[in-house]
């Protein structure tokens, strides 16, 4: 046995289990580290992540990915139905790879005196990827002269998701308004991270007076009716400003209460933080408020911070949908996705196009949900002791 127990005359140590290892690596693992593992374990977030991103990066490049402008309009194809895409076309000898959406024919329905279109499969419209275009500006930075996708026939029709009232592009015109109504979440939700973390740290960390004042007018905002609020505020925009600036200003107004919630929580954790030994400790040190507060405390919870963040994001989309779909909210020449849905309010465009409704309707829902599966998975995950 002992011949087996050394090697060279020197004991071979126990080696530990994996099982051990794991468990030791855990035990000292750092705070994002922990975050990440949990995090990885909820699939349904992983993917939602997946799908944030792409959004937001249909958003970023919007303009090479959409085939038109969205304001471009066509007179002969009001309400074209969605073509679609095909990738193979039969030839003599069989089938061949040739990427194309279905023709349209247009006809006149003579009871309803109306425009009706059908599909024309003798006609395909060959479709090509990196077409050229008129000269643009990716992201406002880079020049371009190349789409994504679009028709290598031109004059001929191509609604990938069909068209609305003015014969524009339902498709580009949703990828255009991904940009507006995700960066409203992101800009609205930003606002309200500053406001809610400065606010509700000072009001958790100094007490007494300063945080009875802000805490009544948190319950202040929190008491007014949201819609009626916003639509108040939003009917005290000008109709005469620019796209830009109303822009920012249902940013502002969106975010004006968003901060309230995100403030109660900063506040309660200060209050459980300001006597702990590492706060504590840090003062001793002669480290300053500021410092303690930005340095110690406030990344002691960051990772519930960001859960927060992501959950509030759909609320902000929301937001922005229902006051546009009200009227009261951006308006046309903006392009969003609020924007698109109020252009579906009429029902008999809705009966004869209800790609109108559902295109930018699953748009939202699709942000939405992705968000909120995100947000769920970030809030696990910022717990990563518990099962």
């Amino acid at each position: 046995m002992s011949d087996i127990a050394t090697t060279l005359g020197e004991p071979i140590a126990p080696q530990p289990s994996p099982l051990e290892t794991g468990r030791r690596d855990l035990a000292v693992a750092g705070q994002w580290t922990l975050f990440w593992l949990k995090f990885r374990r909820h699939k349904l977030a992983v993917v939602s992540l997946v799908v944030v991103a792409l959004l937001y990066l249909v958003a970023l490049f919007a303009d090479f990915i959409a085939p038109f402008d969205p304001n471009a309009a066509n007179a002969r194809y009001t309400y074209a139905p969605p073509q679609g895409i095909g990738l193979f076309l039969p030839d003599g000898e069989g089938t061949r790879f040739a990427p194309h959406a279905a023709g349209l024919k247009m006809e006149i329905d003579r009871v309803a005196m109306r425009r009706v279109f059908q599909a024309d499969p003798e006609n395909p419209v060959r479709v090509g990827f990196f077409v050229p275009s008129a000269p643009y500006k990716l992201a406002g930075l880079v020049p371009m002269q190349r789409k994504l996708i679009g028709s290598l026939e031109p004059g001929k029709p191509f609604y990938l998701l069909g068209a609305d009232r003015l014969g524009r592009d339902i498709f580009s015109r949703v990828v255009y308004g991904a940009r507006i109504s995700l960066s409203i979440g992101l800009v609205g939700v930003a606002m309200s991270l500053v406001l809610g973390v400065v606010l509700g740290g000072i009001s958790g960390y100094y007490g007494g007076a300063i945080d009875t004042a802000i805490q009544r007018v948190i319950e202040f905002l929190r008491s007014v009716p949201t819609i009626p609020l916003w639509m108040g505020l939003a009917a005290a925009v000008p109709l005469n400003w620019p796209p830009v600036r109303t822009y920012f200003m249902i940013t502002l107004i969106i975010s004006l209460i968003g901060w309230t919630s995100l403030a109660r929580e900063v506040r309660g954790r200060f209050l459980s933080l300001r006597t702990e030994d590492f706060v504590l400790a840090a003062r001793l040190d002669g480290a300053s408020e500021a410092r303690v507060i930005l340095r110690h405390m406030v990344p002691s919870f960051a990772s519930h911070i960001i859960s927060v963040m992501t959950l509030a994001i759909p609320t902000m989309i929301l937001a922005e949908t229902s006051l546009s779909f009200l009227g009261i909210g951006l308006q046309p020449p903006i392009v969003s996705w609020g924007v698109l849905l109020q252009e579906a309010q009429n029902i008999r465009a809705v009966s004869q196009a209800p790609w109108l409704l559902f295109v930018p309707g699953g748009a939202v829902v699709i942000a939405v949900l992705a968000l909120n599966f995100l947000g769920d998975g970030l809030r696990d995950a910022a717990d990563p002791y518990s099962r």
